[in-house]
Parts: C-alpha cells; structure tokens; sequence
C-alpha cells in the first residue's frame, strides 16, 4: 500500500495523533487534548477535500480515511466516559452503528459493490466532532451564558448516528436477502 499522495499522508498522521489526543486528555488536559483533536478532524476534511479535488482517491484511503475517523471519535468518546463527562449509553449506541454500517459495507464490497457515505453520515460525523470539542473545552465560552451547546451539539450527532444508521440499512436491504 503507498501512502506518497498527501491525502493518504493526512490519513495517517491523524492516526498517529490519536494515541497523543489520548495521552494528553487522560492527563487532564483538556483544551490541550480539544486542540489536537480539532487539528486531527480538520485533516478528515482536508484530505477528503484534496483527493476529490485532484483525483488522488485510493483504495488505502477509502479504507483508513474512515477507519481513522472512526477510531478518533471512538477514542475520545470513550476517555470521555472513563472520564465521567458523558454516559457510556451514548458511546454503545455510536459503536453498535457504527459496527453495523461497517459490516454491511464488508458484505457489499464482498459483493463488489461500495456503499458510499451519504450525507447524513457526514453530517453525523461533524456533528459528533463538534460536540466532542466542546466537551474538551468544557462547554466554554457558552458555559457563560448557560446554554448546554456541548449536550445539544451530542444529542444531535447522536439523533443524526441512529438516523443516518438507518438510512444505510433501509439503502441496504438488499444485501439481507
């Protein structure tokens, strides 16, 4: 597998910011960990930006770019309960959404077919970004004024995960028969 394209190249340094993310956060730090998780989310859009841009699209980055993602958001979710800021109810129903989208996409591209990411799924996997941010900033600046933008900005991402999981199955339903 070659990674010489940047795209691919981004792939894997968010990859490889993830064990630091998790370091940093489970020390205590906080914005420091919010600050190399944004960093590592805007290389999910980069590189995707990038290789549609110029056609740099490869088989390695249609597999890690969204391994990557998964990965990055499932670690955070999961300091973040050890750490006791949210629910472990919500990450099992991120994981079980996850696990299943990705078994039905096994099951298509055994099949030879590529079930892309629809636009709910991009939309939840900002959306999950953005909330786990606003976690690590602790709901700063909003915490001021009294508004949960964190706990919205979660119930959202979690409302589009269900959703957007459902839509893949429904789109999918002809890999069951």
């Amino acid at each position: 597998m070659s990674i010489k394209n940047l795209p691919n190249q981004l792939t894997v340094l968010r990859v490889m910011m993830i064990p630091a993310f998790i370091i940093v956060l489970m020390n205590g730090h906080y914005y420091s960990s919010a600050v190399i998780f944004a960093v590592a989310s805007v290389t999910d859009a980069l590189d995707g930006y990038i290789a549609r841009k110029y056609d740099l699209i490869t088989n390695f980055g249609k597999l890690m770019d969204p391994l990557a993602d998964k990965i990055l958001v499932v670690s955070a979710l999961v300091c973040l309960v050890e750490l006791g800021d949210i629910p472990g109810w919500i990450v099992i129903i991120i994981l079980a959404r996850e696990f299943t989208i990705t078994g039905l996409r096994s099951v298509a591209a055994a099949g030879g077919t590529v079930i892309a990411a629809g636009l709910s799924g991009k939309l939840k996997t900002v959306f999950q970004m953005v909330a786990i941010i606003a976690l690590l900033l602790k709901n700063q600046p909003f915490e001021i004024i009294g508004l949960p933008f964190a706990w919205i900005m979660l119930i959202i991402a979690l409302i589009l995960t269900v959703y957007s999981g459902v839509e893949y199955i429904v789109k999918s339903r002809r890999f069951f028969k």
